[in-house]
């Protein structure tokens, strides 16, 4: 792999601390970075001591890189990636791409297909941790598609963006529904989502009742180390409302949200807790716009039981 030519496309706070962990321990020859706001991707780029250099276009990345890395915020954003690759009639049959985007299923079909009819490989590989996980290659990755096209991209995950993968392909074959991968990727954060909501009613029950948060944060850092005692202490300290910049923006949170009873109800279920959850991220977009973060579903739990949204 060390002769393989890798592009970055999409620059948020995942794709940044991906790319990075790319650029410091990955096995290829080249780094090619392109994001929609070329200053973006020229600001980073600058962070990694000249182990990367900026697209002006994806075409641009996309021709000088043999496996190419997408990481967008939503659907709408992969299917126009997908269409200004294939707007360029240069070949791509010796490519590979790479979708670590959370989408719903069948926008993973589509870039497949698109894909595939013109030669390429394509894995579906969404991705599990916050940015500090990112930055620190401590990703978990969900790679789903053809076996010889994961097998490109495999050199690229543990010991570089990740901890531990979930192959949805392992062991069942070469023509794997890369919708499988979405899927997981939206139930998982689903969990997430409403794993969070929960927990920001039960701070707010323990202020109403008497209780006070202490006892129960103490509780919560013995039963539940790990990223929801962190979720607590960032609603604790008021983080949640006072970040310019949002760790899991609402409307991200929500797009998920509203995959996840898409497909459910495909399954004939109603996902109650879905409805509940995204009521919740509905107050933080009034509160916040679309700065606000879902730790800030405990100040819209605040306020639904007559309290500040705030925790001054």
């Amino acid at each position: 792999m060390s002769g393989t030519r890798v592009a970055w496309i999409g620059l948020g706070n995942i794709g940044r601390g991906m790319s990075a962990n790319i650029a410091k321990k990955g096995p290829q020859s080249s780094l090619i970075l392109y994001n929609r706001t070329t200053a973006r991707a020229t600001a980073h780029a600058a962070t990694l001591d000249g182990k990367a250099t900026v697209a002006n276009t994806i075409a641009e990345a996309v021709q000088g890189a043999d496996i190419i890395f997408t990481c967008v915020g939503d659907d709408a954003a992969l299917d126009a990636v997908v269409a200004g690759t294939l707007a360029d009639q240069s070949d791509l049959s010796s490519k590979t791409f790479v979708d670590c985007s959370t989408v719903h299923p069948d926008t993973s079909r589509r870039a497949e297909t698109a894909y595939t009819a013109r030669g390429a490989g394509f894995v579906a590989c969404p991705v599990f941790g916050a940015p500090n996980m990112a930055d620190a290659g401590q990703m978990m990755v969900v790679p789903a598609g053809k076996q010889a096209a994961i097998a490109k991209a495999k050199p690229f995950f543990e010991g570089v963006t990740a901890r531990a993968s979930i192959d949805l392909s392992d062991g069942t074959g070469q023509d794997i529904d890369v919708g499988r991968a979405a899927t997981l990727k939206v139930l998982g954060n689903t969990f997430i989502l409403n794993t969070v909501g929960v927990l920001a009613e039960t701070l707010v029950a323990a202020e109403s009742t008497g209780l006070g948060i202490g006892p129960l944060k103490q509780w919560l850092d013995l039963f539940a180390p790990g990223p929801f005692a962190k979720y607590a202490e960032r609603m604790i300290t008021g983080d949640y409302y006072k970040r310019e910049e949002p760790l899991f923006a609402v409307d991200l949170a929500r797009k998920d949200l509203r995959h996840a009873s898409t497909l459910a109800k495909e399954g004939g279920q109603r996902m109650r807790n879905v409805d509940v959850t995204d009521g919740f991220l509905q107050d933080v977009k009034k509160e916040q716009g679309e700065k606000g973060d879902i730790a800030a579903i405990y100040g819209a739990a605040r306020k639904a039981a007559g309290m500040k949204y705030g925790n001054e």
